[in-house]
């Protein structure tokens, strides 16, 4: 929390986003303080961008910067990708794949990593999903659209939509956590936007139902979603997918932060 505040605000981290107020000054220095929840530990699955237990598939051509991955299941479910094995059957490569291609049933050690990298992503969620004391509970009902948000816990007994573009403002330590019991539903053609420094890998979003990103659209942040992960024609994220079901792509552009 702030020790004073010499500023405009609006609507974020306990009631109040307060432009250019993350600073306490002394008399020797300035010193700047993150705003909003600890941080969400991903262990290895932050070195995917996308991770599955049930499947990635995609309608080409999607483009993904970054490491895909499926387990427990096989590489049989990672369909659309035209896959390449190495000599060694460790990984695979893909034209659409800026990194590299892991399923469980790829030679050692790729199996027990993955294992290691779905148990951090379940971990992850669990630790999101039981962060007590929000700082906003239930904002606007759900509906995000039109609207700017400072850092913060934000809880939601529903589902999150955004039928207009939204506003993540905030400086590159601060962060946020937004809860859901319900999908997290971007519509078509609509962006979430970081201003102010905001990071998308300080940004997690808990979804125990689905996220669906409509065509066109934009999305930033860590999805961690309890069920499906679907991106439409000509969507786009930056952040990253660890989905505990399956995640299905078209023509969708993936870049890990």
């Amino acid at each position: 929390m702030l020790d004073s505040c010499s500023c405009t605000c609006d609507l974020g981290y306990h009631g109040l986003h307060c432009e250019g107020a993350d600073t306490t000054t002394t008399t020797t220095s300035t010193t700047f303080l993150a705003a909003g929840p600890g941080a969400v530990n991903l262990g290895n699955a932050g070195t995917y961008a996308i991770l599955s237990k049930a499947g990635i598939s995609t309608v080409p051509t999607s483009t993904i910067t970054g490491n895909i991955g499926v387990s427990p299941i096989a590489a049989t479910a990672i369909t659309g990708f035209s896959l390449t094995a190495d000599s060694a059957n460790g990984f695979a490569t893909s034209t659409q794949v800026a990194g590299s291609v892991y399923a469980a049933d790829y030679a050692t050690p790729t199996p027990s990593d993955l294992t290691v990298a779905i148990g951090d992503m379940e971990v992850a969620y669990t630790d999101a999903a039981g962060r007590p004391t929000p700082d906003h509970v239930e904002l606007f009902g759900g509906l995000l659209g039109g609207k700017t948000l400072g850092p913060g816990l934000y809880k939601f007994s529903t589902s999150v939509k955004i039928p207009t573009d939204l506003i993540i403002s905030g400086s590159r330590t601060d962060t946020w956590i937004f809860q859901m019991s319900g999908d997290l539903v971007l519509a078509a053609n609509k962006r979430v936007t970081l201003v102010g420094g905001a990071l998308a890998s300080n940004i997690v979003w808990q979804v125990a139902g689905y996220v669906q990103v409509g065509v066109g659209a934009h999305m930033e942040g860590i999805l961690l979603t309890k069920t499906a992960a679907h991106f439409l024609t000509g969507s786009s994220l930056t952040g990253r997918i660890l989905a505990q079901t399956a995640v299905t792509l078209q023509s969708t552009n993936v870049t890990q932060p």
